[in-house]
């Protein structure tokens, strides 16, 4: 397992060896949210906790709590590279958008396996 997942939530695994500790954070958003423990059961344990504790900070504060990775982002590329991309495109009859998702989609896909 490379990461936790809870409630939408993606936190990353750490080990400090200097500590003999493993730690993580809440990965994706602005703020930071960590968390800690001795063995991977106490370091799953408190990563819930520490979301638990973060959404209920923000009902009690009345904001909404901040969304990881909320399926839009801005890229900057050359714009040679978004010349050709938008052709191709508009030869496959696609949306830029859906090119650069395949692409991803592709990459992402090749990086897993």
């Amino acid at each position: 397992m490379k990461y936790l997942e809870y409630k939408g939530y993606t936190g990353s695994i750490e080990y400090s060896q200097e500590d003999n500790l493993l730690y993580g954070k809440v990965l994706g958003l602005k703020g930071l949210i960590s968390y800690e423990g001795e063995t991977g059961k106490s370091l799953e344990v408190d990563f819930k906790e520490a979301i638990d504790v973060y959404l209920a900070d923000c009902k009690a504060a009345g904001k909404a709590p901040e969304k990881p990775f909320k399926g839009s982002f801005n890229v900057r590329i050359p714009a040679t590279l978004h010349q050709k991309a938008a052709l191709l495109a508009m030869e496959t009859k696609t949306s830029l958008n859906n090119l650069v998702a395949e692409a991803i989609r592709s990459r992402v896909t090749k990086e897993s396996a």
